[in-house]
Parts: C-alpha cells; structure tokens; sequence
C-alpha cells in the first residue's frame, strides 16, 4: 500500500510540474501564466476538482514512446465561480507546446460532454500549438470531436473561451464556436494561416500581432470580444461574466441583492438629449444611469462602437443591452453592427436573458460600400433575431427612429412587449427634410416654402404621438422615470411564455 502511495504522488507531482522548471521559467518570461496557476486565479480557492491527471498520449511513432507527461498537455476538471460550478480546460504550453492529440481531446470532450449533462458553463483556457503533428489525423479527429461538442452545448450551455498564447489553423474554429472569446494583448493570436504562409501565397508582409493580435481581432474583424492587458485581468474579468450568466438554458438568469432601489430618480436624463437633433450625446450615460449601481459588462466595446452591446442588472437579476450610439456614424445601423448585435441578441434568447432596447437611429447607412457587401441580408440577420427571440423586450426610443430600421429595433411589430418613448423621440419613415423634399418636390426651388413644409412634417410627424397614437408606443415616459418604468415592464413580465412553431431549426440569412 506504502509503494502505491509513492507512486501515486510521484505521478501527481509530475503531473502539476508539466514540462518542466525551464520550461515553466520560460512562460513566465513571456508574462505568462502556466495552465494551473490561471485555472487557480479563475476559479474559487480550493473548489477545483480535477479530472484524468493520469492520462498520457497513446503514440509510439517518432519517438514520443519515451516523452509521456501525465495530463497530456491539459488540465482539466470543475470548480466553482463565486459559489456557481462551471467546467474548464486549460491547456499547458510547456508540455509538446500545449499540442492537441487524440488523449488530450479526450480529456476535452468529458467535460463538454459532463457539463451538457449537468448543466454548467464551459471555459476554455487556450494556449496551444494546434494539432500534435506527430499522431497525424488522430489529432485532427479530436478537434472534430471537439468541434461537434461546440455545437451541441451551444444554447444549451454558455460557453467561454480565452486566448492566452498561441491559436492557429484547425485550432482556432473551437473558440469561434464559442459564445465569448477574451484574447490577451501581445501574447495570443488566431489565424487559420500564419505570416509565414501569408508571405509565401500572397506576398504580404505581417506580424503575427497584426494578423491576428487581440487589438486586430477585437476591433477590426470581430471575432473577439475583449482583449485585456495580461492574464491575470482577462481571468477576473471572465469570473465577472460569469456572475451575469445563467448555468445553462434551463435556468433563469441569476439575481442577487442589490441597494439601489427600483424606483430611483434620475434628473439628469431629462437633458441628456441636445435640443439641436443633430448633436450627438452618448448613449452609454443613459445604460450607466439607469442599471444596478451602474454596474455594466459592455461585449465587443472596440467594434461597431455605432452599437452597445452588454450585460447589466436591474432590480439585481441580469439583463442584456443592445443600444444605438449617436456618438458614432449617427447611431446607424451598417453590416458589422447588424451583426455584432443580432449575435447578442441571439444569445440572450438561447438563455432566457431579458432584452432591453435603447433606440435611437437614424437608418441603415447607405453607400456602395455597404450595398456591394450586403447590408440587406447582414441587416436580415438583426431583424431575424429580434423576431425570433421570445425573451421579455421592452424598447425606449430615446430620439430618432425612422425608417426600416425602427421596425428591426424591436419594434412592437417584431413582439416587442413594452415599447416606450421619452417626449424627444421622432418616429417616421424618414427625416423630415428628406421626406419634404420627396413629397414636394415642385417646391425645391422656395426656401420659404420647403421650410414650411418641413416644418409642419415635423409638428406631424416628428414625435412620439402618431405611433402611440396607433398603439405601437405603449406610452410616452418622462427620462428621470426611466429606471422605474424599466424595472416595472421586466418585473410584469418574468414569467411570459411564448413559443415559436415548431421546426428543426430556422434559416437565418447568414
């Protein structure tokens, strides 16, 4: 028994050593931190449970018969995020470079496939070399393996994945999968192809921070969602979402107690909008007045700023924000906007998160640019979303809505359930210069008479009264009360039912 003893905590000890001092000497000198101390900073203190310490690799070719370190590359197992379990994987850059075999994809798959089961969110901490190249299509069938379990858990479990090193080729279509991906800046990248390969098939010249760094990914292309400054932010900031999320779809989203009271207030709403309706204002101030101690986790913050995107809490239960930004292109809505929000809306959907709305839009942007890449089908996808979710969706138009894209802005025609106005919104098929100088076009060539006229289109049509008028606007709302009213329309409606018909699934306009 004494021996087996031994033997059991010579294994262990290797296992935690990974590959080795030199090595883990050698993450730490790239500012990194090794795969257990992140899941250590992660997760609560002592609540990690890990599993298949013991695993090794099973391939006997090139050598790596006698190169076995148990884990294989990746610890895994669960623990607990302030009290709530999740489940994690992190991959370990100092045994064969974090690279994924068949064995270590196996570890993968019984948490994804324990977490679908139980109900609880997985996080993936990745920092690989991509596809061990000595086992071959052993390796690439695990990333399938992967990669199938990534699309079963999604809408049914959240799913969280960080870039904390390298992720390239087949290994970086896991994380896309993913509901979050938080990069780290300077020390991760994703790419399907390396600079080197960039250089040899189109002659272009790039960095690897260029060509997938987190600054390039969070705000150029859009396939990240943060990137923060070392590991140890990108972790405290991944337990902050968490604390936002339900477990799994069938759960409601997570409340706690909060001191800042329902009904709360807020004179300093009644100026937010500049009387001048071309002067932008930020709409970001309305979102940090009106939630829970201003307490708001914003997603993709660097991309399509022309839209916000996030988490806050009202009445301490979460609720998640898709606002327009006047601060940007005028608040329009353009293809990367479109998109950007309808996943989030999407994703709120799949996981019973209400959906709160703050309109103020003065259209899609027009222009070749965006014709010729398809803002038609891109702005589908909003529209789509919107529609499809059964979520509670209480709507303020806080200025402009005109056009199609009041409709998409889950307008009452899309089941939108509360729709309010603040006196300042403008509600029309257009503005009223645009729309004067259409319907009279006789009179362009008078000032006078085309002032006139855009006057009286405004007095009829620029306000709220029309559409309450018809009852698309439920009713007319002071901003100071915003809060209140807010709170009132989520509080009725938690526990509305509704079902789509059934189908297999839909067909979004991807």
């Amino acid at each position: 028994m004494q021996d087996v003893l031994v033997r059991l905590e010579n294994m262990r000890a290797g296992a935690r050593l990974g590959g080795g001092e030199k090595r883990i000497a050698g993450q730490h000198a790239k500012g990194k931190l090794t795969a257990r101390e992140r899941i250590e900073i992660l997760l609560d203190e002592g609540s990690f449970e890990e599993w298949d310490m013991f695993v090794e690799h099973r391939c006997a070719d090139f050598g790596m018969q006698d190169q076995k370190v148990p884990g294989d590359g990746v610890v895994t197992g669960h623990g607990t995020i302030n009290g709530r379990l999740v489940f994690v994987f992190s991959q370990d850059f100092t045994v064969f470079g974090g690279s994924l075999s068949e064995a270590h994809a196996e570890k993968i798959c019984k948490i994804m496939d324990q977490a679908m089961k139980v109900g609880a969110p997985v996080i993936g901490l990745n920092d690989s070399g991509g596809a061990r190249i000595q086992e071959g299509v052993a390796s690439l069938g695990g990333y399938a393996e992967v990669f199938q379990r990534n699309v079963l858990a999604s809408g049914v479990v959240p799913q969280i994945s960080l870039i904390m090193g390298p992720c390239a080729g087949g290994a970086v279509y896991s994380p896309a999968m993913t509901d979050f991906i938080f990069m780290v800046k300077d020390s991760s990248y994703m790419f399907v192809t390396g600079p080197d390969v960039v250089k040899t098939v189109t002659h272009e010249v790039v960095t690897a921070e260029e060509l997938g760094g987190a600054v390039t990914h969070t705000a150029k292309s859009g396939v990240a969602d943060l990137a923060f400054d070392n590991d140890v932010q990108a972790l405290l900031e991944t337990r902050r979402l968490v604390d936002f999320l339900p477990l799994s779809n069938r759960e409601k989203p997570p409340s706690r107690p909060t001191p800042d009271v329902a009904d709360r207030p807020e004179m300093s709403l009644d100026t937010l909008v500049p009387a001048n309706p071309n002067k932008p204002y930020d709409m970001k101030e309305l979102i940090s007045k009106i939630v829970d101690e201003g307490d708001f986790f914003e997603i993709q913050p660097d991309y399509a700023r022309n839209i916000i995107t996030g988490f806050g809490r009202m009445q301490g239960s979460t609720v998640g924000f898709v606002a327009n930004q006047p601060m940007v292109l005028a608040g329009c809505l353009d293809i990367d906007s479109s998109i950007k929000a309808a996943r989030f809306v999407r994703f709120c959907d799949a996981f019973n998160i209400p959906i709160v709305t703050l309109v103020d839009v003065p259209g899609f942007l027009p222009g070749t640019s965006q014709e010729y890449n398809g803002i038609i089908k891109h702005g589908a996808k909003l529209l789509f979303a919107y529609a499809e979710a059964t979520v509670p969706k209480v709507t303020l138009i806080t200025r402009k809505a005109y056009g199609g894209a009041y409709d998409v802005m889950a307008s009452k025609h899309l089941r939108g359930d509360v729709n309010y106005a603040w006196p300042t919104a403008e509600i029309a098929v257009m503005g009223p210069k645009g729309a004067v100088e259409i319907i009279f076009r006789g009179d362009i060539g008078d000032p006078a008479k085309i002032e006139a006229r855009t006057e009286e289109y405004r007095q009829k049509f620029a306000n709220p009264f029309v559409a309450a008028g018809r009852g698309y606007i439920d009713d007319v709302i002071m901003p100071h009360n915003t809060r209140r009213r807010l709170c009132k329309a989520l509080s009725m409606l938690k526990n509305k039912q509704l079902q789509n018909p059934w189908k297999k699934h839909d067909n979004l306009p991807l």
